[in-house]
Formats: structure tokens, C-alpha cells, sequence
């Protein structure tokens, strides 16, 4: 039996319309620039109370540059093509320079993303302290504090949104193993490197790890949300994995039900909450002990990986992969068969 079963969840969707509004043709949208989409508004009218204001104004900075990151991922095409004339002529100092001169600008671009990901994660941070502190259970945090709650809606948003662009494209990783390789060599031969005072030997090694990975924004946030739990040992657990796992619900719940579903006027406020959803699993996955798969789970994972198979496939499986390799807990034992192959 999960606690929060569906008759909870549509009870508490009266009171988090900061799920529901979705923007109507000709209100002003917060347009994507560069991704042909709209994010929509969770409230239009969930503007912060007095208490709310300083999170919420922090956070506010960061998010006014996501527009931005994502349209600078979007367009980033790499340096392929030079990369190739470089390694298949090494001893074409022109060809070298032209690599050079072509992979340091979009290394740039790579530093900028990997710091953009360090302040999401403190943004996300200030939002866990805020939604899961005393006295309040989550549902009446989400109730009170519907600015934050949208802010950390829209976090998870653009994380989702980040990862399924940075998966569908492997010239990131080309570009900048080609990038420490050169300035190895060039260190070795003692040659000064333009570009290497914008990212030194450390960053490049903790830039490197980040695009290591398959979703590497959700892992940042995986983790910021993994330390704060463990950081605020005075805090109970259910309050964080109550907060994730009643936001879960509710997505789950305006995305299966006709009757939420059909006030949906815009085609993104669906893909806007599948990534909501998506994203507020594999967090609960990552701080809840027994993780988001197991019988004991407060998330009907069941229903969860069913609204996502009922949308067209090339639509969700980024996120459906998302769950398959970015969640911590999907192969252990406690896992049912029925999930396991649900995602298989």
C-alpha cells in the first residue's frame, strides 16, 4: 500500500496549482530561446511570500541563465571536423593551430556549463532547506511556499532537459579529451598554451568527471541532495523523500487523469511534468535507504514508468533511460521482476 496513494494525491492537488496552470496562447510565456519550446508556468500567480523572498530571489538569478545554457548546448557542434585533419596530420603545424584555435572557445563554452551546474546545485540546496524544514509536513510546504516549489520544478526541468541534449551529443566529450591531450603535450614541450589559464589542470580534472557522465546534471543534483540530507542529520529524512515522493504523485496523477490531462493547452506543459516527475524519482532513489523501486517505496513506480510508455516513444526515451541509468537502486533484489522488465 503506498501512503500516498492516488485519492491522496488528487486531494492534495487542490492546493499545488503550481503544478497544474499551463500558459495559454498569447499570455506571456517564459520562451526557451533556441529549443522551439515554453516552459510553462507552474503558477502564474505563485509569487513569493515575505519568507520566501530571499531563497526565492537567489534562485531566481540562476534560473534567468538556463534559457541561455540550454540554447549555448543546443548549438554546440564541436570541432570534429578539425580535430580530424589534426590527428590525421600531425605534422601540419597549421592544422594543429587551426584545432587549437577551434577547441579552445568551445572549451569555454564547456567550463561555463560545468559552472552554471555548481550553482543549480547550491540553488537546489537553499530549495531543500526551505521545503523540508519544520514544522510543516511537504504536502503543506508545497501548499505555503508554491514560488519555491515551481523554482524547484523548473531546476528539474532544465536538468532533464540538459542531460537529453548532452546524451545526443558525443562531440562534447571529442572536444575536450582532444583539449587535455594537446595541453599535456604542450606542457611536455614547454610551449605556452592559450586557453589553459581559462581552465588549469584541476578544474579540467573535475570538468572531466562531469562529462564523464551519461546525465551529469542530474548526478550533480543526485549528489547536492544526497550531502544534504546527510548534513542535516537533525532533520528527518522523510521530510526530503516526502517532499520528492509527493511531487512524483502529483505529476503522475495530472498526467494519467483525463480530466487534469485535458486542461493541458500546451502540448510542453506534458513534456514539463514528465521530466518533473522523472527527475523527482531519481533523487528519492538517490537519499531514501531503500531507494524508489523497492514495495516500501512512497512513489507508485508501477504508474510512473506506465504514464511514461503511454506517450509516443522517441518523445520519452531519454527520460525512460534516465531511469535505467541514473537511478542508484532499479537492479537490486527488492526490485520487482514486473518494474525491472517495465524498463527493460
Amino acid at each position: 500500500m503506498h501512503v500516498l496513494h492516488q485519492g491522496n494525491a488528487v486531494r492534495d492537488l487542490k492546493g499545488l496549482e503550481w503544478l497544474r496552470a499551463c500558459r495559454d496562447p498569447g499570455s506571456s510565456s517564459s520562451q526557451i530561446r533556441g529549443t522551439g519550446t515554453e516552459s510553462p508556468a507552474l503558477a502564474e500567480d505563485a509569487q513569493p511570500t515575505e519568507s520566501e523572498k530571499e531563497i526565492y530571489n537567489q534562485v531566481n538569478v540562476v534560473l534567468k541563465d538556463a534559457e541561455g545554457i540550454l540554447e549555448d548546448l543546443q548549438s554546440y557542434r564541436g570541432a570534429g571536423h578539425e580535430i580530424r585533419e589534426a590527428i590525421q596530420h600531425p605534422a601540419d603545424e597549421k592544422l594543429q593551430e587551426k584545432a587549437w584555435g577551434a577547441v579552445v572557445p568551445l572549451v569555454g563554452k564547456l567550463k561555463k556549463f560545468y559552472e552554471f551546474s555548481q550553482r543549480l546545485e547550491a540553488a537546489l540546496r537553499g530549495l531543500l532547506g526551505a521545503l523540508t524544514s519544520t514544522p510543516y509536513s511537504p504536502t503543506q510546504h508545497l501548499e505555503r511556499e508554491q514560488a519555491l516549489a515551481k523554482q524547484f520544478a523548473e531546476i528539474l526541468h532544465f536538468t532533464l532537459r540538459f542531460d537529453e541534449l548532452k546524451m545526443t551529443n558525443p562531440a562534447i566529450q571529442n572536444d575536450f579529451s582532444y583539449y587535455r591531450r594537446t595541453l599535456s603535450r604542450m606542457r611536455i614541450n614547454n610551449v605556452p598554451a592559450e586557453g589553459e589559464n581559462e581552465v588549469n589542470n584541476e578544474l579540467a580534472n573535475r570538468m572531466s568527471l562531469f562529462y564523464a557522465e551519461a546525465t551529469p546534471m542530474l548526478k550533480t543534483l543526485s549528489d547536492a541532495t544526497t550531502k544534504f540530507v546527510s548534513e542535516n542529520k537533525n532533520l528527518p529524512i522523510e521530510n526530503t523523500t516526502d517532499c520528492l515522493s509527493t511531487m512524483a504523485s502529483v505529476c503522475r496523477v495530472m498526467l494519467e487523469t483525463p480530466e487534469y490531462r485535458s486542461r493541458f493547452t500546451n502540448e510542453e506543459t506534458v513534456s514539463f511534468c514528465l521530466r518533473v516527475m522523472v527527475g523527482v524519482i531519481i533523487l528519492y532513489d538517490h537519499v531514501h535507504p531503500v531507494g524508489a523501486f523497492a514495495k516500501t517505496s512512497k512513489i507508485d513506480m508501477k504508474g510512473c514508468i506506465k504514464v511514461l510508455k503511454d506517450q509516443p516513444p522517441n518523445s520519452v526515451e531519454g527520460l525512460l533511460n534516465a531511469l535505467r541509468y541514473t537511478t542508484k537502486h532499479l537492479n537490486d533484489e527488492t526490485t520487482s521482476k514486473q518494474i525491472k522488465s517495465m524498463l527493460q
